[in-house]
């Protein structure tokens, strides 16, 4: 097994998003580790990410909401505007995670003028989701409709991670009540913590494949998925399916820990590929959350006869 194959694409850059848009650059972001602003970059390759010009499009408050913890950006183009999705949370209360919405004024997403649309909005019937510690947010349209995917904790910091779905109403609000897409069940998913987070969303021979993050950040952070038929209804709980082991995990005859927070794109061939991050060690001193060493990587994806995605790293 080569060694480049798992060379990262970007150093110390976790919770990888990646996105090729129509002008033929690929745009990349992901969490600094100093949690403190949104960076982003772009490339006409993907190897060009890593030496390419990055710009600081946006810096937490200095106090208040937005203040601490600014954490897996993504970068989406929706009805002409571009956006970004994070998370962040208030200095006085720093796992208290919100997620919030930013618009750009011009096309230039690297150099024109981002605002602040605030926090993401709830329907107007649904008091349950972003009441508690909220993040990973992520967005897909599918038949004509637009759904916002995302993690929300029950029961505070130490609670359970769960996943949820909705169909959006604008970019920054809601129209439908939160749906429970998938809940900690398996072992692989409650090491340290009981964690679903970090959904990406893969469309393909038919299906909706959405990977999640399981556990604690550290080695032991895995990738899970669900699926279901492109026809179903994705709020309803018999269209979804979760697979019963992990899909992507630790291998250490390769030196890749915790591989986990992934997106989806395309290579410049036109292969679809996972962009995930990990470390190239196991032993980490201190919290997990504040070693910088996740780094964003490549893994191409291949499918079975099922039509499922093979994710070989």
């Amino acid at each position: 097994m080569s060694n480049e194959k798992h060379r990262p694409v970007v150093l110390q850059r976790a919770d990888p998003y990646l996105y090729k848009h129509t002008d033929g650059y690929y745009y990349f972001t992901g969490s600094v580790p100093t949690y403190d602003r949104i960076e982003l970059r772009r490339s006409k390759t993907i190897a060009g990410l890593a030496q390419a010009e990055t710009a600081d499009v946006w810096f937490r408050h200095e106090s208040g909401i937005m203040s601490e913890h600014i954490w897996a950006p993504e970068l989406y183009y929706l009805d002409g505007k571009w956006y970004i999705y994070f998370a962040a949370s208030d200095k006085d209360d720093i796992w208290e995670l919100r997620p919030y919405v930013l618009e750009c004024q011009g096309q230039d997403p690297l150099h024109d003028k981002w605002v602040e649309l605030g926090q993401m909005q709830a329907a107007d019937d649904d008091d349950k989701s972003f009441q508690d510690f909220s993040l990973d947010a992520t967005v897909f349209e599918h038949k004509g409709k637009r759904y916002y995917v995302w993690a929300e904790k029950v029961g505070g910091q130490k609670g359970i991670s769960n996943l949820y779905i909705a169909e959006m109403e604008t970019p920054c609000k809601l129209k439908t009540v939160q749906f429970l897409l998938t809940t900690p069940d398996y072992d692989w998913e409650r090491i340290d913590f009981w964690v679903n987070e970090g959904p990406a969303v893969l469309k393909r021979n038919g299906k909706i494949f959405i990977t999640f993050s399981a556990s604690a950040t550290g080695a032991m952070y895995c990738m899970g998925m669900v699926y279901c038929d492109e026809d179903a209804d994705l709020l309803d709980r018999n269209s979804w399916t979760k697979l019963r082991y992990p899909v992507v995990q630790t291998r250490e005859d390769l030196g890749i820990y915790g591989p986990g927070h992934n997106s989806f794109t395309q290579d410049e061939e036109g292969n679809d590929i996972c962009v995930y991050h990990a470390r190239d060690y196991a032993e980490i001193v201190g919290d997990p959350l504040y070693d910088p060493n996740r780094h964003a990587r490549i893994m191409k994806i291949e499918y079975d006869e099922k039509g499922f995605p093979v994710f070989e790293l």
